[in-house]
């Protein structure tokens, strides 16, 4: 284990581990032991009690946190025609066709979220192995595979903080609550939203308890492991 910096340790100090604290009392600790200089993210990640490898227990949705991410989100849309006209009006960050396709293709990821049209799917499906890997391909399941009509409301809620969670291949679940600058209760109203947005999203599948273990971090800090009354 590598040795933790003074900070971290003295943030550390404050943190029982044989505790469960409240979502609120989570939150207040959480301000008090980001150990960083910069303004921490902070995080939620659950530890979910199904099974991964099977289709009927895929827990995968998005969700419009109330106050944001406090993050700068820059909005890609691959459309044509009209639809790049409406991204670009909604306040996309980068629009366009083939052109995009061959800036990622050479190595450009200035982005942090895709949208396509679905005729737009054929030229984006090629770059399925760039994008893959860092969770950047658009997907109807994810709601950014839309047609033109739904271009200005979804770049508007990407901008606007929406997030997208999705169960991971060890049974986990990451997702940013927004930032340690953020008030008290601006951090606990997007933990909220972000449990019962995959509260609903229990897939058919599931068995006996749903969310096991819920721990909240800022970035480079200690975890806090929270009292999740709505597991089961």
């Amino acid at each position: 284990m590598p040795k933790r910096g003074k900070r971290y340790q003295e943030a550390n100090k404050l943190i029982d581990r044989t505790k469960l604290y409240s979502p609120e009392e989570a939150v207040d600790l959480i301000k008090k032991t980001s150990t960083v200089k910069f303004d921490a993210t902070v995080e939620a990640h659950l530890r979910m009690g199904v099974d991964p490898r099977k289709a009927d227990q895929q827990v995968r949705s998005t969700v419009q946190l109330p106050h944001g991410t406090g993050k700068q989100v820059r909005v890609l849309v691959f459309a044509q025609g009209e639809g790049q006209k409406i991204a670009q009006d909604a306040g996309a960050d980068y629009v366009g066709g083939d052109d995009l396709v061959k800036r990622i293709q050479d190595g450009w990821f200035e982005f942090d979220v895709t949208v396509a049209t679905p005729p737009m799917m054929s030229k984006v499906g090629r770059l399925g192995r760039l994008l893959g890997p860092r969770g950047l391909m658009p997907s109807p399941k994810a709601g950014t595979v839309v047609p033109d009509q739904d271009l200005e409301r979804v770049v508007s809620e990407l901008k606007a903080g929406r997030v997208e969670f999705r169960l991971d291949r060890t049974a986990n679940i990451h997702v940013p609550i927004g930032k340690a600058s953020f008030s008290h209760a601006q951090l606990l109203d997007n933990y909220t939203t972000i449990v019962d947005a995959i509260q609903q999203a229990k897939p058919s599948g599931a068995k006996g308890t749903y969310i096991r273990k819920i721990v909240l971090n800022a970035t480079m800090g200690p975890g806090i492991k929270v009292d999740n009354t709505k597991g089961d």
